[in-house]
């Protein structure tokens, strides 16, 4: 039965490579999936791609302004056996309500981060928590101590970033790094 998965983790959690190994598995199968990402995410150009060293061409570039998802149709009707979402984070409320009806029909895995660096959740992240059928955490261990990530921590010149612009900023571990939230409160720099 198809059903709306939300995977969520920290950065560094291997949230696209798990994706990516997902829907290598699926083409082994012989199945047809769909790779999707917001338009927002340009890190990687067309690609999905993780830091581990595997990628794969996106097949849907999804922009804001795109909130009933009409050309995402033209691909629905093409015997599509999963849609799989990276960066899910950045999908509106909009867009996340018209993949839960997708998933009446097709499986539709979103993966992405929770909240951002001041610990707000984003506004994807949140509708998906509201109303995807089955959430799954991507775990990993805080970047100070062996606790569970939990937090994504920005820096800049190894001082930690706590309050700051609502703006997207995307970046990897130059900018990025996961952490329990008795390190994120109680620190104050990287090293």
């Amino acid at each position: 039965m198809p059903k709306l998965y939300f995977r969520y983790g920290t950065m560094s959690s291997s949230k696209t490579a798990n994706l990516l190994m997902v829907a290598h598995n699926y083409k082994l199968q012989g199945k047809k999936v769909l790779l999707i990402k917001p338009f927002i995410d340009d890190r990687f150009g067309d690609k999905i791609k993780s830091r581990c060293g595997l990628e794969s061409d996106v097949e849907y570039l999804l922009k804001k302004e795109d909130s009933d998802l009409s050309e995402l149709n033209k691909h629905i009707l093409n015997d599509l056996d999963a849609i799989l979402v990276d960066e899910a984070q950045f999908l509106t409320k909009e867009q996340v309500d018209k993949l839960r009806k997708i998933s009446y029909i097709i499986p539709i895995l979103c993966y992405g981060l929770r909240s951002d660096y001041k610990t707000n959740l984003f506004e994807g992240s949140k509708r998906l928590l509201e109303i995807a059928d089955t959430i799954e955490e991507i775990k990993t261990t805080c970047y100070f101590c062996d606790k569970k990530a939990i937090i994504n921590v920005k820096y800049k010149d190894n001082i930690i970033i706590k309050n700051g612009t609502d703006d997207i900023d995307l970046g990897t571990e130059e900018k990025y790094l996961c952490s329990c939230y008795e390190c994120w409160d109680n620190k104050n720099q990287i090293f």
